[in-house]
């Protein structure tokens, strides 16, 4: 056999066996990619995303858009030849598995935590809205769970408001757990609550629970893992806080998950709460998680939520400060990243947009 036919064989048979090998072996990856932009003021499967009742609402236009990211289940396994062309591609980010799915996580286990941090970041979005705009919210401590088998259980539920331990008036979650734990292990504490469907009907009319009915639950040990190093009295709750708005504020969005729509549905909410367009018509897209006051968070997969903007046509992207050096290593062109801080300072860059102000903005640096 001639040498060249022979080299040229021998080649091929090895990029072959390289072809093969890169469908076989799998590797401990998962991939990222752009995910749906959804313009809060908009519809979303026919319906509106933001629903505002019972409160004076003004004409919008532009847009303030959510982003999201796609990604891979937690039982689905790249083959190497996948991971290689997803570190090549522009579209999409490879990144370890265990980024996703840490310490073994399930997809149900993570589509529910998503649902949860969703749930809490609309929550959060609401307060952060109407106090931006100083509009009272009426606050209250909840049962967020009962342990099972806890000395709590089938004496309290999710839901109930916490008006008092002990005949101490809690104002924030921590109140509980530090007014449980001045008891010894087998103590009895006394919660005065309102219950959940009481304190619901009161949401729903409008106005804060009232009353409250006394429940007397005996303390137990926490656990090892739990005491740090002392036996310390628990009942097997956790509380949370829950809101009384003054108004309705409904938001229509399925399929989505996770806490980083948050700023973004601030926004909405205020747009559609104050005259006039807090856009001026313009195409702006965002990011960032928020709490009720108004602080604006990281979120992950960012590159991409920036590729999934520019592709849905924004021309401006709201960027979490602590994601801007991210971002700005990575600009898609035609998007001008504006550093964000607060919702006080998004509602300023969006009035600097407006007013065509550009120079104003806040920007980010990869620095």
């Amino acid at each position: 056999m001639p040498r060249r036919t022979a080299t040229m064989l021998a080649s091929t048979l090895i990029l072959i066996a390289l072809f093969c090998a890169g469908l076989l072996i799998k590797v401990p990856y998962s991939e990222m990619s752009p995910g749906p932009t959804v313009n809060t003021l908009g519809e979303a499967r026919g319906e509106p995303v933001l629903r505002i009742a019972g409160r004076k609402t003004y004409p919008t236009s532009g847009h303030l858009n959510m982003t999201t990211v796609r990604v891979t289940g937690a039982d689905y396994r790249m083959n190497l030849g996948q991971a290689v062309w997803g570190w090549l591609a522009h579209d999409s980010v490879v990144v370890p598995h265990d980024t996703l799915y840490p310490d073994g996580k399930t997809e149900e286990q993570s589509t529910q935590e998503n649902a949860e941090e969703f749930s809490q970041s609309q929550e959060s979005a609401k307060v952060a809205a109407l106090k931006e705009l100083n509009i009272p919210v009426a606050t209250q401590v909840v049962v967020s769970t009962v342990v099972k088998d806890s000395p709590a259980e089938g004496k309290l539920h999710a839901g109930d408001v916490i008006k008092a331990v002990d005949g101490t008036a809690v104002e924030e979650p921590g109140d509980v757990a530090e007014l449980v734990t001045k008891h010894q292990p087998g103590e009895d504490v006394t919660f005065t609550i309102v219950p959940a469907k009481e304190a619901a009907a009161a949401e729903k009319a409008g106005r804060a629970p009232e009353g409250g009915r006394k429940i007397t639950i005996t303390t137990e040990k926490a656990p090892a893992a739990e005491k740090g190093g002392k036996d310390r009295a628990i009942v097997g709750i956790r509380a949370g806080t829950d809101h009384t708005f003054p108004f309705e504020i409904d938001i229509k969005l399925a399929d989505v998950g996770g806490p980083s729509a948050g700023l973004m549905f601030s926004l909405g909410i205020i747009d559609k709460l104050t005259p006039g367009d807090l856009t001026g018509g313009k195409f702006v897209a965002g990011t960032g998680t928020i709490d009720d006051a108004g602080k604006v968070g990281p979120i992950g997969g960012i590159t991409m939520k920036l590729v999934g903007a520019r592709d849905a046509g924004a021309r401006y992207f709201l960027t979490p400060d602590e994601n801007c050096a991210a971002a700005a290593a990575d600009i898609p062109d035609g998007l001008t990243l504006v550093r964000v801080k607060s919702l006080d300072d998004a509602r300023k860059s969006l009035e600097h947009i407006s007013a065509g102000k550009t120079d104003a903005l806040p920007s980010c640096s990869t620095s």
